[in-house]
């Protein structure tokens, strides 16, 4: 297990060296910022939805390695779903983080690599932060496509 514990750390320090959908787009359908008080992580995230789907995400923002790797594998793992399909991404990664289920690699593709971090409490908001932002944005965007606007 020790080796599975090293590759997935390095897999963090992947995606914090080098993330993945880094920016921000231009016109998006979904810009949402997230702020962490407790430990002073920041996200802004951007998307672009066509016909239900995410077809581009752009992420910047300043924070520790696992806030700002979770951004970058969320990223990775959402382009290309329905917004359903995302929302039970963020769900599935958020009952990771409390222990509740055990991550489906499928589902999450190398977010799987932060499911140690929900041995340590204190980081997993921080691992959270950008899940969480796209869950806002997701259901800010869906309450406005049902009203209209």
């Amino acid at each position: 297990m020790a080796g599975l514990d090293d590759l997935y750390q390095q897999l963090i320090l992947d995606h914090y060296r080098r993330p993945r959908h880094c920016g921000v787009l231009d016109h998006p359908t979904i810009a949402v910022d997230q702020h962490n008080p407790l430990c002073g992580d920041e996200l802004h995230v951007t998307l672009r939805i066509d016909d239900d789907r995410v077809t581009e995400v752009a992420h910047t923002g300043d924070g520790c390695s696992i806030s700002q790797a979770s951004a970058s594998m969320m990223s990775d793992a959402i382009v290309g779903h329905t917004t359903d399909e995302v929302l039970a991404m963020i769900e599935h990664f958020r009952r990771v983080m409390h222990r509740e289920v055990a991550a489906d690699e499928d589902q999450l593709g190398d977010a799987i690599a932060l499911e140690g971090v929900a041995k340590y409490p204190v980081r997993i908001k921080c691992a959270l932060l950008s899940w969480m932002a796209l869950k806002d944005g997701l259901l800010t965007h869906m309450v406005n496509q049902q009203e209209g606007r």
